[in-house]
């Protein structure tokens, strides 16, 4: 009544087929990945007002990133975009000491002293303005 499976089951091959990634690898990933989005909020709030610091800040970010991704840069917001309102601006500074939050922890595991030193900068600017 019932055919018989006739294909290997996954569980039982020998070798696997994914490459997988060391630890120093996935913590790489992890970090540019909580630095980019963290440089798309700086980008979103250096619309809304000058700010060299937030220009500097910005330019920092994307050059940690470019080296977590090979030389790679990053993908930048387009200069005009701004926060808008004052509740906005509070909404993205709350967010980007969350994502500096993140990349700190990361950072830290990862024994990376530039990002850690860039991580604990922008927490602390970020938790000023929270």
């Amino acid at each position: 009544m019932y055919e018989p499976i006739r294909t290997k089951s996954v569980h039982t091959a020998t070798a696997p087929r994914l490459p997988r990634r060391s630890r120093d690898e996935e913590l790489d990933l992890q970090l540019a990945g909580h630095l980019a989005a963290l440089l798309t909020v700086t980008d979103e709030l250096r619309g809304s007002a000058p700010c060299p610091e937030l220009d500097r800040a910005a330019e920092q970010l994307a050059e940690v990133v470019a080296r977590l991704h090979h030389g790679r840069p990053p993908l930048r917001l387009p200069a005009g975009r701004g926060a808008g309102d004052p509740a906005r601006t509070a909404a993205l500074h709350r967010r980007a000491h969350a994502l500096a939050g993140r990349a700190l922890v990361v950072a830290e595991s990862r024994q990376d002293t530039e990002a850690v030193a860039l991580a604990e900068r922008r927490l602390a600017v970020h938790a000023a303005t929270v």
